[in-house]
């Protein structure tokens, strides 16, 4: 009987969407690699064609100091957006979806783990 309780837990977990793994920040370093011709990260990193994105997690949209956002962008900020780990999970798998109007370069990370581990990522640097 055991192994069936097993069997069904395990696909239960598969079902959810619950995450098997944990997010890798080593790895979401190398996914950034795709984001580093217009974002800078860490101690002193400035504005480049996207802002600096030091900080990001727990920030509210449309606010790094001295970038020029979209319109789109400083709107879903004034509405109240902040970046936390759902929302910038849900913008990075589809920037022009989640904020239509935003003139970011991106079609996005379709890929559900590289997200996560680019987003552990970003949290080294706050």
């Amino acid at each position: 009987m055991k192994p069936r309780v097993y069997l069904a837990t395990a696909a239960l977990l598969m079902l959810s969407g619950a995450p098997l793994a944990a997010q890798d920040a080593s790895k979401g370093e190398a996914v950034f690699k795709r984001c580093r011709a217009c974002h800078a990260i860490g101690p002193g990193a400035a504005n480049k064609a996207g802002p600096a994105l030091t900080g990001i997690v727990g920030r509210k949209a449309g606010t790094v100091p001295g970038f020029n956002y979209s319109d789109a962008m400083k709107a879903a900020g004034a509405g109240g957006l902040t970046w936390t780990d759902d929302k910038l999970a849900q913008f990075l798998e589809a920037p022009d979806t989640t904020i239509p109007g935003n003139v970011m370069a991106s079609a996005g990370i379709k890929n559900p783990t590289d997200r996560a581990d680019l987003i552990a990522f970003l949290k080294l640097h706050r």
